[in-house]
């Protein structure tokens, strides 16, 4: 009879009949030396240890996930490959195949479903976690589960999944996190080896290129720190106050020169983004990146190179990248070209200039990442999208600004944003600087600047939170008591702990304080905490009865002035029991009236800790709790004595994930959808996925005729139902359905061409394929369902993947 061992102990078994420690194996495949943090982390996981690797961007992180790779073939084991977004995943899986073979590694998406039960497979987060709650076979025989960018745990949206798989992958899985650099770091690992078992913690804050800051006025660059790399270049400083007060010039394209004017008495402009690439071009700082917060200022940025001539490529390299484009665009209709921009688009390839944003096709951005890569396109300007995992080093990162628009208001970008933009600057292997070039204008302080670009590290704060889905797969898989027992080991709960025990130690301290005040305010004559007490009350009375401050009260509180006269009844009776107080006749009432009042306060802010203690105490348990009680009104769990049992309609809702999840379970339930046709159903499902821009906020959306209106409308009643019940039982509240995409889906797959589409959304293509993509999704989950929508739901599907859609969602 075979004995049936675990991964783990599979892996102990194979290393302890290898003569030689897979470690050594391993740096004998590898192109170059390891740098120390990789080879702590390789050794710490050949040890059987779990690591949490935080590092900075372009460090080398990943080769700690190919030694888990490595690890899991030698021992005949399983590997999965997470990453946040299915572009990294993609990425990814290119790579794992040019090294492995495409009969070793596989790739699950949701979009793709590639070669599944392999050995090493590449993953979103969201699938892993899907494969946990359904108790996959696939995690069978898995050793090792690379988290790469678990910094995303932080996110808001997503963030809950990293914490998810991590709570519940089984004990003997080895998780390999890789982080961006963290400030908390410690503090994560902790946590991981808290839940996880032994983790050892790696931080490296070393750059693998040095980063060289520099301040672009007009057409000189300057560099932002002195030569120790600690101060502000002082030239910077007395150059900032000069042209503060200078009158302005404007310098000619290509030339170093101040047309006339005194160099120290002339104000300086922002250079142009052709002019700013002459420069660095002059200085060989070329290919480079323009980090520009907006998509559209993404895309002028390239129009105004092209009208100003710019071009960096030679007549050899255009033929390549037109090989290149073509390649990855023949499947595009021809009818959609033009619509999609495309000519254009190649034009300024051509040219060797690029943007790169999520309003573009995937397609397209594919194309650039790839050409950029190959240095074929020698400028990028794009969105901060860029800097989140895609490999796309510069040799140069140029920012435009250092504030951004946040949906409210423009906001300076965090130290951590700004490591993580600048971290694209320098390509290991290629460069020995990388460079930062910072454009310089009238509200650019230096000394706020080099703060900004001294601070490496940013924390990483938990996003975890329950939701209804999760409520019914954890007590389908655990029952109540172990899931809220798993709950209270969250990241989340990890950290409100922690601030608790800071609370609790400031709240020790001022009870001793506090005790000190009671005693200093002791009389001899009597209790003098009460006597106090009463003066305290006195004293609130008459201000209240002040005319001045009623004034101030007016239209505030009419009840103030109708209870005065029992006020002052009131007041009179206190001063006469004030007095008759034995402390009141003490010599010494007025300094034990002010330790009184000392006591008085730091109670008041003691009481008010002990409140936060007790209300981050147990917090995502109580937030459990609640939303257990509100789907045991709605039916989805039977209460059976202490515990709940899942119902059918439950595992309905287990099976929908995302923030509408308990409304599309309502709907579904309620049969308001069952009316609808192919056209129609995408279009409702457009309206629960779909948020507007700010831009669009106020403009009344076009709705499709026939049946939608009515079960539009019957959603919304439900969603109401929903926000007061949540209400009641204190869970956040969800933003209202917005339908203004909803006329264009329907359109869409009626069959209407693709310009006209989108001349209904005034969206790019990029925006609406990552929509109808979103509502693929979900309509793939409803298709999953019993309900009698299901099968329309299968239609709909094939229906929005159409076009540009269907091209864009299998490439």
């Amino acid at each position: 009879m075979t004995e049936e061992l675990s991964p783990a102990e599979r892996y102990k078994r194979s290393k302890v009949k290898a003569a030689t420690p897979e470690y050594t194996k391993f740096t004998k495949i590898v192109d170059f030396p390891l740098d120390p943090f990789q080879e702590k982390a390789c050794i710490a996981l050949e040890s059987g240890k779990g690591v949490l690797v935080a590092a900075p961007t372009g460090a080398g992180k990943t080769i700690v996930g190919e030694f888990a790779i490595h690890l899991a073939i030698a021992s005949e084991t399983k590997v999965f490959y997470t990453t946040p977004i299915k572009a990294l995943s993609n990425q990814k899986y290119t790579e794992l195949v040019a090294r492995y073979g495409e009969e070793r590694v596989g790739l699950l998406t949701g979009d793709n479903n590639t070669n599944a039960d392999a050995q090493i497979v590449v993953m979103t987060t969201e699938v892993l976690r899907n494969m946990i709650y359904a108790n996959s076979d696939s995690l069978i025989n898995l050793n090792f589960v690379i988290m790469d960018e678990v910094h995303y745990l932080a996110d808001r949206f997503r963030g809950a999944v990293w914490e998810e798989v991590i709570l519940h992958l089984p004990n003997d899985v080895r998780i390999v996190s890789l982080s961006a650099t963290v400030s908390n770091a410690e503090e994560f690992g902790a946590w991981l080896d808290e839940v996880r078992g032994d983790t050892e913690i790696i931080v490296s804050e070393t750059r693998p290129v040095p980063l060289n800051q520099h301040v672009l006025f007009g057409d000189d660059l300057i560099e932002l720190f002195d030569s120790t790399g600690t101060r502000v270049n002082p030239e910077l400083v007395q150059k900032h106050a000069n042209k503060l007060r200078a009158p302005a010039y404007r310098p000619q394209r290509g030339r170093r020169g101040y047309q006339g004017l005194d160099r120290n008495q002339a104000r300086i402009p922002k250079a142009t983004k052709a002019e700013i690439i002459d420069i660095l071009e002059d200085e060989e700082l070329l290919p480079a990146i323009f980090f520009i917060f907006s998509r559209v200022a993404c895309d002028t940025a390239v129009r105004s190179c092209i009208q100003a001539g710019i071009r960096l490529t030679t007549s050899e390299e255009r033929d390549e990248i037109r090989r290149v484009v073509e390649e990855k665009c023949y499947n595009i209709a021809d009818e959609d070209l033009a619509t999609l921009g495309y000519f254009d688009w190649r034009n300024s390839l051509e040219r060797g200039v690029a943007a790169h944003h999520a309003g573009m096709l995937p397609a397209f951005k594919e194309a650039v990442e790839e050409l950029f890569l190959r240095k074929l396109v020698k400028v990028v300007f794009a969105t901060e999208t860029l800097a989140l995992g895609i490999n796309m080093p510069a040799r140069t990162v140029v920012l435009d600004k250092l504030d951004k628009y946040n949906g409210e208001g423009r906001v300076q970008i965090t130290a951590g944003e700004y490591t993580q933009l600048t971290g694209r600057a320098g390509r290991r292997g290629i460069d020995t600087q990388g460079h930062s070039v910072i454009q310089w204008s009238g509200n650019l302080d230096p000394a706020v600047v080099a703060g900004l670009a001294s601070k490496r590290t940013y924390p990483l704060n938990s996003s975890f939170r329950p939701t209804f889905n999760m409520a019914v797969n954890l007590i389908d898989a655990f029952g109540r008591e172990r899931a809220r027992t798993v709950l209270e080991t969250s990241f989340a709960q990890f950290q409100a702990d922690r601030s608790v025990v800071g609370l609790a130690k400031t709240i020790r301290e001022r009870e001793v304080s506090l005790a000190g005040y009671a005693h200093s305010m002791e009389c001899h004559l009597g209790d003098f905490s009460t006597y106090a007490a009463i003066r305290r009350e006195i004293s609130d009375i008459e201000k209240s009865l002040n005319p001045s401050r009623v004034r101030e009260a007016r239209g505030k509180d009419i009840r103030q002035h109708k209870s005065k006269p029992k006020q002052e009844s009131h007041l009179a009776d206190l001063k006469r029991r004030m007095k008759a107080h034995p402390c009141h006749n003490c010599h010494e009432r007025e300094a034990h009236a002010r330790w009184g009042e000392r006591w008085y306060k730091l109670r008041r802010e003691t009481d008010d800790l002990i409140h936060q203690i007790d209300s981050r105490t147990n917090q995502v348990a109580k937030t459990f709790d609640r939303i257990c009680e509100v789907l045991a009104t709605l039916g989805y769990l039977e209460r059976v004595e202490d515990d709940f049992t899942v119902r059918d309609t439950g595992r309905q809702l287990a099976r929908i994930y995302g923030e509408r999840d308990l409304l599309v379970s309502e709907c579904l339930n309620a049969g308001v959808w069952n009316k609808l046709d192919e056209a129609s159903l995408a279009a409702m499902v457009a309206a629960l996925v779909y948020e507007s821009r700010r831009d669009d906020e106020g403009r009344n959306p076009k709705l499709p005729k026939g049946e939608f209106v009515e079960a539009f409308e019957a959603t919304e009643e439900i969603w109401d139902s929903l926000e007061e019940l949540g209400r009641r039982h204190k869970i956040r509240q969800t933003d209202e359905i917005d339908a203004r995409l909803s006329f264009a889906i329907h359109r869409w797959v009626s069959g209407a061409r693709l310009d006209s589409v989108l001349d209904e959304t005034e969206l790019l293509v990029g925006d609406f394929v990552r929509w109808c993509k979103q509502i693929i999704d979900l309509l793939g989950q409803i298709a999953q369902t019993d309900s009698p929508i299901a099968p329309t739901a299968r239609e709909a599907i094939d229906r929005v993947k159409r076009g540009i859609v269907a091209y864009s969602y299998f490439n």
